[in-house]
């Protein structure tokens, strides 16, 4: 299936839920951020955000410092 991930078009071969596609690209779930479609999700609602052909999904990987 080809989804839009943070604005480039990719194949994902085995994820159907937004958790799934975290997994598998081996990011850490506590640092990000996902927005499904245009929605922000609470990190528990990864598990039943199922994903589509052609769903644009943005990850942002949050960076603390000073």
């Amino acid at each position: 299936m080809q989804i839009v991930l943070n604005g480039e078009r990719r194949e994902v071969s085995t994820a159907q839920t937004v958790a799934e596609l975290v997994a598998e690209l081996g990011l850490p779930a506590p640092a990000l951020l996902v927005e499904h479609n245009g929605v922000a999700l609470r990190r528990t609602e990864w598990d039943g955000c199922c994903l589509r052909e052609d769903d644009r999904v943005e990850i942002i990987w949050i960076v603390a410092g000073g």
